[in-house]
């Protein structure tokens, strides 16, 4: 998980729906996560009836394997409407794109640490810029998505799809729009503008 720190406990609440399950990652704890205060954040949304379970789970940045852990627990899955992922950027990516139909919000924010990112497939990446905008943008990462890593929409500079800087590259933002349109989706774009905070990537 790199360094990750928990979103402050008032965002969280705000983003658990009436019937949230909480998708926990135990990969790559040797580095940090705070594992007391997200136990107690857990206990606490299950005794407030929030949370419906609490699953953990190893490496879920790792598409098979998540899905290998979540076989047995697609009932509670089924009959929630909100997944709240605590991980890094990469596991909750990967999270959002196995549920795009329904909400999956980042419980956490993930931090720079120098050497190897840990055992994360190449699908996605993150940036560790400390101030998560997964929740703005339905699960996909405008850091890493795009050429620009825009967080308050699209340049305009995309061409049929494709980005500007990289015509090898799907627009971030015309991905995160085609989330948030699917029809299926309870997933809504909820703060469009946001100024970056620059001074959380150190």
């Amino acid at each position: 998980m790199l360094i990750t720190q928990l979103k402050p406990d008032e965002e969280i609440r705000s983003l658990a729906g009436k019937k949230t399950v909480i998708l926990s990652c135990e990969g790559c704890k040797e580095i940090y996560f705070p594992g007391i205060e997200a136990e107690e954040l857990y206990n606490g949304l299950l005794d407030d009836g929030i949370a419906l379970a609490v699953i953990t789970a190893d490496y879920i940045c790792n598409p098979d394997n998540l899905e290998l852990y979540l076989q047995k627990h697609m009932d509670r899955i089924d009959s929630a409407d909100t997944l709240l992922v605590f991980s890094c950027g990469v596991g909750a990516q990967t999270a959002a794109e196995r549920f795009a139909g329904m909400p999956v919000y980042a419980g956490c924010d993930t931090y720079p640490v120098p050497g190897a990112q840990g055992v994360t497939p190449l699908e996605y990446d993150c940036a560790r810029c400390g101030e998560c905008h997964l929740n703005e943008t339905g699960g996909i990462c405008p850091i890493t998505a795009c050429a620009k890593s825009l967080v308050n929409g699209q340049c305009g500079g995309a061409k049929n799809g494709a980005c500007e800087v990289d015509k090898d590259m799907e627009c971030g933002w015309e991905r995160i729009f085609k989330r948030l349109d699917k029809p299926a989706s309870n997933v809504t774009l909820r703060h469009p503008v946001k100024i970056r905070n620059y001074s959380q990537n150190i």
